[in-house]
C-alpha cells in the first residue's frame, strides 16, 4: 500500500532546478501591508510574487573548523530485525551525529523495534564523553515534526555538566532515551547530538528488539547492511560540519528583491566524505546537520526596510515535497532575536501563494550598513531548498 505522502521521509528528496530568466518581483501595497501586520514565522498568502527565477545574491562560503560529522541514514528504513546501519570511527575531540532511521519491516509481519546509537571506546584510556548539544524526538511517523522539533530543541540546548566515563572497550548508549523507545513500524527515531570525547572511538547506530540494549545487541550483531541508494541522504563521516556564509556585496534594498540559496547541491554542492562501509567518496544529498551561520551585510540607501521569507519552492517538482518545516535562529529586527519555528502557526507550509514571515529589518536611520544573522540547517524531511528572499518594504 502506498504510503501518505506525510509519513515517507524526504531526506533525500531534494531535487536539483536550474534557475534562469531572472526577473524583478514587486509586491503589491495590499500584501506589504499584510507582511506587515503578521506576526513572526506565521503565513502570508503573496498570491503572483513567489518564484524561482527571484534574482540570487552571490555570497563567499567558507567552510570553519567544526566537529567531525557523522549522519545515518542510507539505509533509512531498515527492513530487517536486527542489523547495524551505520558503523563509522571517530577521533578524540567534537562530533556531531544525526540519526535518521526509520522501522521499515512489515514482511511477514509489521513488529515493534528498538534502533538506537552507541559508542565504542577504542582506545587505552579511559573516554570521557560530554554531551555540548542534545535533541531527541519521540519516535513518529510525523516526520516534518520531528525535523522541525528536532532542530529548535539542538538549538536551544545547552552543554551538559555531566561527564561520562567508558572504560577501553567498553560499548554504552548515546542516547538513553532512545534506549528506552520502542520503535513501532513506519516511525522515525531523529537523534540529533553534539559532543566531546578523548578517546578515539566506534559509533554504531543498529535496531534490535525491544529487550534487548543497544550495547547487548551491538555484542551479538554481525550484519552491517549495504547501502540503499535510492532511499536516504547519505551516511559515514563527512569532511564539513560548518559553514560561514558572506555575501560578495553589501546589499541595497534601491537593487529590488532578492534571494540567498544554499543547500542545493547546485549553487552550494553537496559536502562529501567516507563510509567505513561503503566504497568510495560518500556523499550527503542535502548538507543535513550542517550548520550555516550567515551573515548579510546590507544598507538602505532609499529608505526602505527588509521584510525576510522563505516559501516551500520545490511543491511542484515530486509528489513527496507537499510540505515544508523548518527552524532557524534569526538576528533581532522588529521581532526579538531568537529561534524561530517555520511556520509558526501550523505544522508545513505547502506550497505558494504561501509565504512564511521569518523577520522584518527596519532601515538604519544614517543608511549605514547593518548586518543580519541567521543560523540555518536544512530541515529532515522537508524537500530544499530554502529560499531566504529579502523584500525591500516602506516601514511606517
Amino acid at each position: 500500500m502506498k504510503q501518505p505522502k506525510w509519513k515517507l521521509s524526504l531526506l533525500a528528496c531534494t531535487l536539483v532546478v536550474t534557475t534562469a530568466n531572472a526577473q524583478s518581483q514587486v509586491l503589491k501595497p495590499e500584501q506589504v501591508n499584510a507582511l506587515l501586520a503578521a506576526k513572526q514565522g506565521t503565513i502570508v498568502e503573496l498570491p503572483g510574487f513567489l518564484t524561482e527565477k527571484i534574482p540570487n545574491i552571490d555570497y563567499h562560503k567558507v567552510p570553519m573548523a567544526g566537529p567531525q560529522h557523522v549522519i545515518s541514514d542510507d539505509p533509512e528504513y531498515i527492513r530487517v530485525p536486527e542489523a547495524i546501519a551505520l558503523q563509522e570511527a571517530v577521533q578524540p575531540g567534537a562530533v556531531r551525529l544525526y540519526v535518521y532511521n526509520v522501522n521499515g519491516i512489515k514482511e511477514p509481519a509489521k513488529i515493534d523495534r528498538r534502533i538506537t546509537s552507541v559508542i565504542k571506546n577504542t582506545g587505552t584510556g579511559v573516554m570521557h564523553l560530554r554531551m555540548l548539544r542534545y535533541s531527541s524526538q519521540k519516535p513518529s511517523t510525523n516526520y516534518y515534526l520531528c525535523g522541525k522539533q528536532g532542530l529548535a530543541d539542538f538549538f536551544a540546548s545547552k552543554p551538559s555538566n555531566v561527564i561520562r566515563s567508558i572504560k577501553p572497550g567498553e560499548v554504552v548508549a548515546i542516547d538513553d532515551k532512545f534506549e528506552k523507545a520502542i520503535v513501532k513500524y513506519d516511525e522515525l527515531v531523529h537523534g540529533f547530538y553534539e559532543f566531546v570525547i578523548d578517546q578515539p572511538g566506534e559509533i554504531s547506530v543498529l535496531q534490535t528488539d525491544v529487550n534487548t540494549s543497544g550495547p547487548k545487541a551491538y555484542a551479538r550483531i554481525k550484519t552491517v547492511l549495504p547501502s540503499k541508494s535510492q532511499s536516504g541522504a547519505g551516511r559515514g563521516v563527512f569532511g564539513v560540519s560548518n559553514y560561514r556564509i558572506l555575501n560578495k556585496e553589501t546589499y541595497d534594498t534601491k537593487e529590488g528583491v532578492k534571494e540567498i540559496i544554499v543547500a542545493d547541491g547546485n549553487i552550494d554542492p553537496w559536502v562529501t566524505g567516507k563510509s567505513a562501509i561503503s566504497e568510495g567518496v560518500a556523499e550527503l544529498a542535502g548538507n543535513y546537520g550542517v550548520m550555516y551561520n550567515i551573515e548579510f551585510k546590507w544598507k538602505s540607501t532609499d529608505g526602505k526596510g527588509l521584510a525576510l521569507v522563505t516559501w516551500n519552492a520545490r511543491s511542484g517538482n515530486s509528489q513527496w515535497c507537499g510540505g515544508m518545516a523548518n527552524t532557524m535562529v534569526v538576528s533581532k529586527g522588529k521581532f526579538n532575536e531568537g529561534i524561530i519555528q517555520l511556520p509558526s502557526d501550523r505544522l508545513v507550509t505547502k506550497a505558494a501563494p504561501e509565504a512564511i514571515l521569518v523577520q522584518v529589518f527596519p532601515p538604519a536611520a544614517n543608511g549605514e550598513e547593518q548586518t543580519i544573522r541567521m543560523t540555518y540547517s536544512p530541515p529532515g524531511a522537508s524537500c530544499l531548498p530554502t529560499p531566504l528572499i529579502f523584500i525591500p518594504v516602506d516601514i511606517k
